[in-house]
């Protein structure tokens, strides 16, 4: 996971609906930033350096979207043994923030699944594994719709399962 980026808590320890990304605010001219910004504001026209950790909005409206239908080059991790799989992308705006956030759709979303103005909500994700380590990231995923962990859930019968 990249430190500071997200936490998985919400402010009173919650762990359940708590995933956010956390960007920062400048105290003297009130704009946020993500990723974070720990040194200085970004606002070309404001001399701030008192920036304030901010978790931003869980949710956000499609602004445009797109897929990656080849194998980036390094530094980014995959297995040149396997077949590349396109990988949805997904730029959301969050509107209390003023910002648009890009990241990847959720595993299973598609183009097909997407529209611009559609709600979507961050969610955890897997950036790349090995036997040692899970980097986590965050993903886009359209409102109302559910995750590889509860379809496998209400596909064996399991209870409880937040639809």
């Amino acid at each position: 996971m990249v430190v500071g980026w997200f936490t998985e808590e919400s402010a009173d320890g919650d762990r359940e609906g708590g995933f956010r990304l956390l960007g920062t605010r400048c105290s003297a001219c009130a704009s946020v930033f993500f990723p974070r910004e720990d040194v200085f504001c970004r606002n070309p026209g404001c001399p701030g350096r008192e920036l304030t950790e901010v978790p931003l909005s869980p949710r956000g409206r499609i602004w445009s979207y797109t897929d990656s239908r080849y194998r980036p080059p390094a530094p980014y991790v995959s297995d040149p043994e396997l077949e590349w799989q396109p990988r949805t992308l997904i730029a959301v705006e969050l509107e209390a923030e003023r910002m648009v956030v890009l990241g990847q759709g959720a595993p299973g979303v598609s183009l097909a699944d997407l529209a611009i103005g559609m709600e979507v909500e961050a969610v955890p994700g897997v950036l790349n594994e090995d036997a040692d380590t899970t980097w986590t990231t965050w993903h886009w995923r359209p409102t109302g719709t559910r995750g590889p962990a509860e379809e496998t859930a209400d596909a064996t019968g399991a209870t409880g399962v937040k639809a």
